[in-house]
Formats: C-alpha cells, sequence, structure tokens
C-alpha cells in the first residue's frame, strides 16, 4: 500500500462546507479515508463529491461542541479547519469580537482536540492537523484576535506534540498563505492589493485550496509518521522573502 494512502482510515474535518475545508475533505476521501464533514453550515455539497462521507452538525461558537463526538466512533485523523475572523483598529477591538474568534479558533481547537486524544490514546495512534496562518508568525493588522488564536494554535501544536508524540498521535499544523478563496476574493479584486501580494509570492501565484489539501493529506498519512509538532508554511515562499 502507498505510504500516503488513507485506506480504511476515517478522517474528521471540521469546517469542511466551503473553501480549503471542503478542499481537504475531497482530497482525504480521493486518498482513501471515509470523511465526516463537519461545519455549522451544511456540509451536503461536499459529502455529495466523497466516496464515502458523511454530515456532521458542529458549531464551535459553543467550544465545547465536540465533546461527545468520539466517543462512538473510531475516527483516526482530526484536522481542525474552522475558523472565524473579524477586523476593526485594535483601539476600537470590542470584547465580543475577541471572545468570539478566541473561542473558536483556540479554545474549540483545543477541546476538540482533548476530545479526540481521549478516544485514541488508548489505541496509541491517531493524526492531528490544525490549520494555523502566516499570522501564526507575522502580526496582521486589524484582526488582533485573529493574530492571537493562530499564534496560539501554532504553540498548541508544540505542547499537544510534547504531550502525545510518544503516545502514537501526530499533531502537526499547516500555515496557509494566500489562497483562492471566498474569504480573498476583495483582496483579488483589488488590483493594487492583488499587484502587491503577488510580488512578495516567490512562486508568483496566489494558493489553491487544493495546495493545503493535499499537504494535510501528506501529514495525515503514513508517510508523515515521524513528522511531529511541525507548523509548516504552505506559502508560495511568502515568508521567505
Amino acid at each position: 500500500m502507498s505510504p500516503f494512502s488513507l485506506a480504511g482510515q476515517t478522517a474528521l474535518i471540521t469546517g469542511a462546507n466551503t473553501g480549503i475545508g471542503q478542499a481537504i475533505a475531497r482530497a482525504m476521501g480521493r486518498a482513501g479515508a471515509h470523511v465526516i464533514c463537519a461545519g455549522r453550515s451544511s456540509c451536503d455539497e461536499t459529502v455529495g463529491q466523497i466516496a464515502s462521507a458523511e454530515a456532521l452538525h458542529l458549531d464551535f461558537a459553543n467550544p465545547m461542541a465536540a465533546q461527545g463526538v468520539f466517543a462512538d466512533r473510531q475516527v483516526d485523523i482530526l484536522v481542525n479547519n474552522a475558523g472565524i475572523i473579524r477586523r476593526d483598529d485594535s483601539v476600537d477591538f470590542t470584547e465580543s469580537d475577541w471572545d468570539d474568534v478566541m473561542d473558536v479558533n483556540l479554545k474549540a481547537a483545543f477541546f476538540t482536540c482533548q476530545a479526540f486524544a481521549k478516544a485514541a490514546l488508548p489505541r496509541g495512534a491517531g493524526k492531528i492537523v490544525n490549520i494555523a496562518s502566516l499570522l501564526s508568525f507575522q502580526g496582521g493588522i486589524r484582526v488582533p484576535s485573529y493574530t492571537a488564536s493562530k499564534h496560539g494554535l501554532a504553540g498548541l501544536t508544540k505542547i499537544l506534540c510534547n504531550e502525545w508524540a510518544a503516545k502514537g498521535i501526530n499533531v502537526n499544523a499547516i500555515a496557509p498563505g494566500y489562497i483562492e478563496t471566498n474569504n480573498t476574493q476583495a483582496l483579488r479584486a483589488d488590483p493594487e492589493r492583488n499587484k502587491a501580494i503577488l510580488d512578495r509570492i516567490p512562486a508568483g501565484r496566489w494558493g489553491k485550496a487544493d495546495d493545503i489539501a493535499e499537504t494535510a493529506v501528506f501529514l495525515a498519512s503514513p508517510a508523515a509518521n515521524y513528522i511531529h509538532g511541525a507548523v509548516l508554511n504552505v506559502d508560495g515562499g511568502w515568508l521567505a522573502r
């Protein structure tokens, strides 16, 4: 069997209704996994594109939403992709915008990892892939809670690696660069911003959701069995410049 195969595995991807999460779900399905597509919005479109898949409603506005998910089914791979963003000048940023983003992007990610690990540790096997950001390394502008949450997710990836690597669970993260999704449509439609971004990317193009998806398949596969605690930039070289 190919070391990149996910045949016989079950993967749960959060935020799988659109964008990067949808692409990851499709890619894991192509690699042979049974895919659980989780989201607060309908994932029916995603499920319809995968040979073996099911939908699961999870709304991480409640950070503990996944607590019962892993008790009655074996899930081998967890991808924490669900996330939100709020924009405002830091001097005007509200407590509710801070809390809403931190709850979904960081608190929910931690407690979902915890719930997964409680089921996976007795088996001695499992893969977690967290979707971080370039703002796990950079500051950004007008997104203080998003930046804090993504810095935190990178740190969370490392501490969980330290605790679980020797017990059979791989915990890694992907930091996507500028990707062609609905979230970046306004940037790509602005000629000045689009040019400024492309001028900074050594690869000379925006990333595609499949660029992130195939990296997630790799990190979830046996080919990545000795990769622990990595935050892998998939950014066309953005951080190298």
